[in-house]
């Protein structure tokens, strides 16, 4: 029987033309684009082509408004999102806003986390920062305790993800941020693989920052990045890694030393990618008009049903079973995965493969139930040598 909350969805669908060519189980990497993400563009573009200097005056306030679809998403109060370009950025802006040279300047996070993330942290090492990286027993989970029993006194940040990237684990953010607030550590919260997809309260979670991008379960696109700053953290910080948006008074060109905006503006750079921002509006506010409470209820509908297909043919769950650590992709894997991911995306049966984990696909809240059927008819056709 077809299932009620997954099927009331489909109505969303006629907003995503793309996907009548194809079968898109990558929303965990590449959202589908919004058709109306074209017009969107074509603004920015008109706005360029016909006012010139003056489209600044346009463009400029795509920023906050950019900010205010985030921070819908993420149950935020007005005023504590600032838009990026990518989370290497974000990471690197609040890295920079730290002093190593003490006591406090250990940075902990999971052996799982995502490359980019580790590479900033790392790079820290050069100024006192000391890295601890919590390991994984199975490659899947992280245990909670574990992160909680590495924050201590010396604990500087914890800039950890909310859903692993390569298994979908979900993470007890809720714990570890109380854990690290009872030392005095602040949790940079990483939740590319959950914004869109699990419903989020940063206030709530207790998070000191957040940050994630539009690329994935938003479908906006690369370039939309965003930071969320605690209220009462705002003004506290002054950033290394800055630019000239950063600064209170932008136009007023002072120099030679920032003057930092008094508000979450002074985590900015240089100038803002605008057209990222038009581009990824689209899909921003399809997320909030739906609600990912139904988007969840869906998803977990959608990779019970990848799960059956991954035990029926056999193969090796990477991802937890259980619906509450799980978010919204599945990664599995086989003998030959690698090979037969590149001729199902030749296909059209878009997926892609992680190194030591398989094969990740993510059912969204466009999702036919009848094209993961389709999906796995596909990869039994290719591991048999048929259909070639």
């Amino acid at each position: 029987m077809a299932d009620p909350v997954a099927d009331s969805l489909l109505e969303w669908r006629k907003h995503f033309p793309a996907l009548e060519s194809c079968v898109h189980l990558i929303s965990h990497s590449l959202g589908c684009v919004p058709a109306k993400a074209k017009d969107d563009l074509g603004e920015f573009i008109e706005l360029w082509s016909t006012k010139s200097i003056t489209a600044w005056s346009d463009w400029l306030p795509e920023v906050n408004h950019a900010a205010a679809r985030i921070e819908k998403i993420l149950s935020a109060p007005a005023g504590t999102v600032i838009m990026h370009q990518n989370v290497s950025t974000v990471m690197a802006v609040l890295a920079s806003c730290f002093d190593y040279t003490g006591g406090r300047n250990k940075i902990v996070y999971e052996a799982l986390q995502f490359p980019t993330v580790s590479y900033v942290w790392q790079a820290e090492e050069r100024r006192g920062a000391k890295c601890q990286l919590v390991p994984s027993k199975d490659g899947i989970r992280i245990d909670v305790d574990a992160m909680c029993d590495a924050i201590d006194e010396t604990t500087l940040a914890v800039p950890m993800s909310h859903v692993i990237f390569s298994s979908a684990y979900i993470q007890d953010a809720k714990k570890i941020c109380s854990k690290a607030r009872s030392v005095g550590a602040h949790v940079i919260l990483d939740c590319y693989q959950s914004v869109g997809t699990l419903p989020l309260d940063v206030v709530d979670l207790g998070v000191s920052f957040a940050c994630g991008g539009s690329v994935k379960y938003l479908c906006g696109g690369p370039g939309a990045a965003w930071l969320y700053v605690r209220p009462d953290l705002t003004g506290q910080f002054a950033p290394r890694v800055t630019g000239w948006f950063g600064n209170e008074a932008p136009f007023a060109f002072t120099m030679p030393e920032q003057s930092y905006a008094d508000n979450v503006w002074r985590y900015m750079g240089g100038t803002p990618a605008i057209a990222a921002l038009y581009q990824s509006r689209a899909g921003q506010s399809i997320i909030a008009e739906i609600g990912v409470r139904k988007i969840r209820d869906k998803s977990l509908v959608m990779t019970d049903q990848v799960i059956q297909w991954v035990d029926e043919l056999g193969m090796t769950l990477n991802s937890p079973r259980l619906a509450h650590e799980r978010g919204g992709s599945v990664v599995f894997d086989f003998v030959g995965a690698a090979d037969v991911c590149r001729e199902l995306n030749r296909r059209k049966f878009f997926c892609d493969h992680r190194p030591g984990v398989g094969i990740r696909i993510a059912p969204h809240f466009y999702t036919k139930a009848e094209e993961i059927d389709l999906f796995f008819a596909e990869l039994k056709k290719i591991r048999s040598g048929a259909g070639r």
